[in-house]
């Protein structure tokens, strides 16, 4: 069992989750492997899909899927969230995709 903060790190992405409204997130580093699974407020969640990639590579559809409107919302989000944070198409980061399981 994976500590849910660690890989979804602030309460508005973990409401997100609960509320199907996030089912992914893209961190600097991988914080859990297919099959590990996470609980919140009670519910079960599995990580399904663990990758690299670039963020050149992220579109409005990831954005969204990390709940935000858009890909223009997902970079203002990062950059108020990390000192020093410069956006760079070939930064790798790591897919973390989860799914609510019963």
């Amino acid at each position: 069992m994976v500590d849910p903060d660690t890989i979804l790190p602030n309460e508005r992405m973990r409401q997100g989750a609960l509320d199907g409204e996030v089912t992914q997130i893209h961190r600097g580093d991988q914080y859990a492997d297919e099959g590990d699974r996470f609980e919140i407020d009670g519910e079960a969640f599995e990580v399904v899909a663990v990758r690299e990639r670039r963020l050149g590579d992220l579109t409005d559809e990831d954005a969204h899927a990390e709940g935000m409107r858009d890909l223009d919302q997902y970079r203002e989000i990062l950059d108020r969230a990390h000192d020093n944070f410069e956006w760079d198409d070939d930064s790798e980061v790591v897919l973390h995709r989860f799914e609510r399981v019963a």
